[in-house]
């Protein structure tokens, strides 16, 4: 007993410590190279930040009140804006920004409906005709082939169309492979537009060996394309979301990608544009978490780091202390309720229970803070939050006791709820195997009941009773489902190390419980 009471009394030490330590490196300023300049060739333009605002909604329109405050204020950083559509009121940012002195990439949109894109050639022919002194290039269509709406020979029809009516280099934009596979479309460009993208790559890179992977694609592309000016049309990291193999979303590896990105480009006098100027929250919708904080600025147009001097990934650091001492508090109120044991071990294991807890539910609320959408997201998260709270409360109950020498069997809920999070669990890892993608893991929000129920085996000992046959089917599943995210990630990803970790947490002891019962009821057979 004493020997698993003093591990427990170290892993309940080491988890405090570790949430502390977690949350004050958040708040710890990183060294950066900075950026050769403050100013930025171009960016990409986009003003659907405002709240359920949507390229996606035909009636959506921006008006040029707006555009004029937004190209005002891009002005002070930036030489050029790059659109993507002449439809919702972006055919007035030509206008606008000839009055800041920038100039623009103007994007006419192309997607599998003719008449549509004919409605967006035209109107970008009249603009291009228009301002022709303002626009930098008409790139007609963006990354169409990768969305598979129209084949190479009708979009070079569209670009042939285009050219013939204005007076502006015309050019396509796509992912850089679609240009490789697709070399027949140069004959119908002025010049070649393409998307590097490190941390969506099919084989994503790391933030440290992303701009010499970006150096080393510039450089195959204008290999493939000899006598043909290549432009990087998009090119950027994202400040939160989901960790890709070795390509971790961060705001620290956005500032690193963008100065480093920076440096390089000016030297080898390369035309670019960055993406993008602002977050855009609708994108997350399409590309979980990641699509929506590709920005410089954040949706309130508010830098989200500088071009020069350290960065810090998290201001506010001190927030998840706070919360780890509230939970702290809320363990020994609850805890402390009717108990049965005198003993300040009691005490001592409330408080580091609720810390190390609390510290984890601050985690997960940031990370819904920048995932959740819409009312709908936010209760379905909060409850499961909730849920995990009152689970590790009820864990907490009984682990204070048994370390105050107070042995006393577990309720029916608290093993009810542990079928219910291998339940959980197995559905949220069916989800990330076979559509895992854009989802976040909730690392935060299962430490508790996975921890918990993990240090409740340990100090209640094997046990003879044969487990639920849901439990022993889910608790099978759980860690083949986990190492199948860890496969998917090529190991690289320490967050699906992590989640394979609290799987086997939750589920060892039940299958341990359940050799046991087995081994037992062999013997009495015998």
């Amino acid at each position: 007993m004493y020997r698993r009471h003093g591990l427990a009394w170290l892993l309940l030490l080491s988890l405090a410590m570790a949430g502390a330590y977690w949350w004050w490196t958040m708040g710890r300023p990183v060294a950066l190279p900075d950026a050769p300049s403050t100013r930025i060739a171009c960016v990409s333009y986009a003003p659907f930040r405002g709240k359920g605002e949507t390229p996606l909604d035909p009636l959506a329109f921006i008006t040029p009140q707006r555009i004029d405050t937004d190209l005002r204020a891009l002005s002070q950083r930036f030489d050029c804006v790059r659109t993507y559509s002449q439809g919702q009121g972006l055919s007035a940012v030509p206008e606008i920004a000839s009055r800041y002195g920038m100039k623009v990439l103007m994007g006419i949109w192309l997607r599998g409906d003719d008449n549509a894109n004919q409605e967006q050639i035209q109107a970008g022919i009249a603009v291009a005709r228009k301002y022709p002194q303002v626009l930098r290039g008409v790139i007609v269509g963006n990354e169409v082939l990768l969305r598979g709406e129209l084949s190479s020979a009708q979009i070079a029809g569209y670009l042939q169309q285009v050219r013939a009516a204005v007076n502006v280099p015309v050019t396509y934009a796509d992912v850089w492979e679609f240009w490789l596979h697709h070399p027949e479309l140069a004959a119908s460009v002025d010049y070649i537009t393409i998307h590097i993208l490190p941390y969506w790559e099919d084989r994503p890179v790391s933030p440290e060996g992303a701009v010499q992977h970006v150096a080393e694609v510039y450089a195959k592309v204008q290999q493939a394309f000899p006598g043909k000016q290549v432009m990087i049309g998009e090119t950027g990291w994202p400040s939160a979301g989901r960790a890709r193999q070795a390509a971790d979303a961060s705001l620290i590896n956005e500032a690193r990608y963008l100065r480093e990105f920076l440096n390089y480009a000016a030297t080898v006098q390369m035309p670019y544009n960055v993406i993008e100027a602002f977050d855009q929250p609708w994108k997350r919708e399409q590309e979980g978490t990641a699509g929506g904080y590709w920005g410089i600025f954040d949706r309130d147009a508010q830098p989200k780091f500088p071009m020069v001097g350290p960065v810090t990934e998290e201001p506010r650091w001190w927030a998840g202390w706070l919360g780890g001492l509230a939970a702290a508090l809320l363990f020994v109120a609850v805890g402390g309720w009717r108990r049965r044991w005198q003993s300040s071990r009691g005490w001592a294991a409330l408080l580091l229970m609720g810390f190390s807890s609390g510290c984890a539910l601050a985690w997960q609320y940031r990370q819904m803070w920048f995932a959740c959408r819409d009312p709908w997201e936010w209760t379905v998260s909060l409850g499961a939050c909730a849920l995990a709270l009152v689970t590790m409360l009820l864990l907490a109950r009984w682990m204070a006791a048994q370390l105050s020498g107070i042995a006393q069997p577990l309720s029916a809920s608290i093993t009810w709820l542990r079928l219910g999070w291998l339940g959980v669990l197995a559905y949220y890892g069916l989800l990330l195997v076979f559509d895992g993608r854009y989802r976040d893991l909730p690392l935060g929000m299962v430490e508790l009941p996975c921890v918990g129920y993990a240090l409740t085996a340990w100090l209640a000992g094997r046990s003879s009773a044969m487990p639920r046959l849901e439990e022993r089917f889910l608790a099978a599943w759980l860690p083949l489902l986990a190492a199948a995210v860890v496969v998917q990630e090529s190991g690289l990803t320490p967050v699906a190390w992590l989640w394979l970790g609290l799987n086997l947490l939750i589920a060892l002891p039940v299958l341990l419980d359940w050799w046991h019962a087995r081994h037992i009821l062999s013997l009495q057979t015998q």
